[in-house]
């Protein structure tokens, strides 16, 4: 679209086009839709009747040239938009020359992100990330996933667990608990997969090669023979990790409501970019009438400065309102009140750093687990390569109120360390969370929520 200035009003130059950019003497478009490219005049009601033809286009390039056009502009951005104008006291200059002597060696793209991630490494920054590019990538066959685990009884392998995440979450579900599937279960043996026998000799999901997201029919019986078996049609995932990811959350929250009585709740927040505030709210609304609260930022992975996560946790109460029927109102409505305690680790960083750091810093509860990653010179984003391929520039960096530079290199330290012993979590323990219950158990019952009695009712007659 744009602006008419003289009618003062918008116009649509074409309907539904994906991208478009304009010339640099500003008289012509090039606009896309789909795979469909055409240029346009930049006027009202513009249509893509005449649409260039790509499958001639050839372009000539020189690898090698452009490889070291490639590292020269790498190094350029990180010189003139690094947050610290000395590059934290790196020569990098003398950078440029010992590293630009490894594009010499270089025979592929893939040498040319190893060259770039070591230059720019050399910068002890966090967030100095490499990718992309021309490079070359093999063909490849996607695994369909069940949504289960396996295990070899009897010479065939059988439905040990079907993975289930919290009856409420409908992001995603095992294949074999969706609608319409009522006749496979846990403790069936899995026989074939569209009518080819499943060799036990390798791992189940090699019959599920090139089977991703994709119809398959699963032979199953109760028993491991063919006699008596009966044909499943499923539908496969093209990965688990978000069904797993959710199923370890609930066996969380259930595992802190059972140690705790349901006295306390539990609230995982997995960054803190969009989906973790969503996350954060969604658990949070659901339990904010609970005594006490953990907070589970352990493996958060980042995203934006968490300022509002903490707003939202450390809501305080202004006033009460009282009611004719039913139980009087505290005010904020939605705040949570008792003590609090969040789980920490090293594999929480960059938001994750920050998250935690803000929890202590306003006071709302001990900090629980392992040291976090350490790594808040963040990053607003940077000019993309000339293949397609980018270098992250970390921009801004972290320091106090008190004047220092704080948590980049370090992280945050928790409060009550607690190793997450391999042992214990293989029979199904969790260390770290069982220690936040008992602090949280322990906090409530030396500080318990004070009852503010409501007082006796105004006498206003004849006021």
């Amino acid at each position: 679209m744009f602006y008419d200035l003289e009618k003062r009003e918008e116009k649509t130059v074409m309907d539904d086009a994906d991208d478009f950019e304009l010339s640099a003497n500003r008289e012509k478009l090039l606009v896309r839709k789909g795979s469909d490219y055409a240029i346009i005049e930049p006027k009202e009601g513009q249509k893509m009747d005449k649409k260039i033809s790509t499958s001639g286009f050839e372009a000539q390039i020189d690898p090698v040239a452009e490889w070291r056009q490639i590292f020269n502009d790498a190094w350029r951005l990180e010189r003139d938009y690094f947050y610290d104008p000395g590059m934290h006291g790196v020569d990098w200059n003398e950078m440029r020359q010992r590293y630009g002597k490894l594009l010499d060696d270089a025979v592929t793209r893939w040498d040319v992100n190893y060259v770039i991630g070591e230059l720019i490494g050399e910068l002890n920054s966090s967030h100095t990330y490499r990718s992309g590019g021309d490079v070359e990538k093999g063909p490849s066959l996607g695994v369909g996933y069940l949504g289960c685990d396996f295990s070899l009884e009897n010479g065939a392998f059988r439905i040990k667990h079907i993975v289930k995440a919290a009856p409420w979450d409908s992001e995603v579900r095992s294949p074999l608990v969706q609608p319409g599937v009522t006749n496979v279960y846990e403790g069936d043996y899995l026989l074939a997969v569209n009518g080819d026998p499943i060799d036990v000799t390798q791992d189940p999901w090699a019959a599920f090669q090139g089977l991703a997201d994709k119809p398959v029919f699963l032979t199953v019986n109760g028993k491991p023979g063919m006699t008596g078996a009966r044909e499943v049609l499923v539908q496969t995932l093209g990965s688990e990790e978000r069904l797993r990811n959710l199923a370890w959350i609930e066996e969380n929250r259930k595992r802190v409501d059972q140690l705790s009585g349901g006295q306390i709740g539990y609230v995982y927040v997995p960054d803190t970019g969009a989906n973790g505030q969503n996350e954060l709210v969604r658990m949070w609304r659901a339990q904010v009438t609970k005594p006490g609260l953990i907070i589970d930022e352990r493996f958060n992975s980042g995203g934006q400065i968490p300022d509002r996560f903490i707003e939202l946790l450390d809501r305080p109460l202004r006033n009460y309102w009282a009611v004719r029927d039913g139980r009087d109102w505290i005010w904020p409505q939605v705040t949570q009140l008792g003590p609090k305690a969040m789980l920490v680790n090293g594999w929480s960083g960059s938001g994750g750093d920050c998250f935690p750091f803000y929890f202590k810093q306003s006071g709302l509860g001990p900090l629980i687990g392992m040291r976090t990653w350490g790594g808040l010179i963040g990053i607003t984003g940077s000019p993309p390569l000339m293949d397609g391929g980018g270098v992250t520039v970390p921009t801004f960096g972290i320091y106090s109120t008190n004047g220092q530079w704080i948590i980049e290199g370090h992280g945050v330290d928790p409060d009550i360390e607690v190793v997450d012993d391999p042992g214990a979590m293989a029979r199904g323990g969790d260390p770290q969370l069982e220690r936040a219950v008992t602090e949280v158990l322990s906090e409530l019952k030396k500080h318990p929520r004070p009852e503010v009695k409501r007082p006796a009712y105004p006498k206003r007659s004849g006021a």
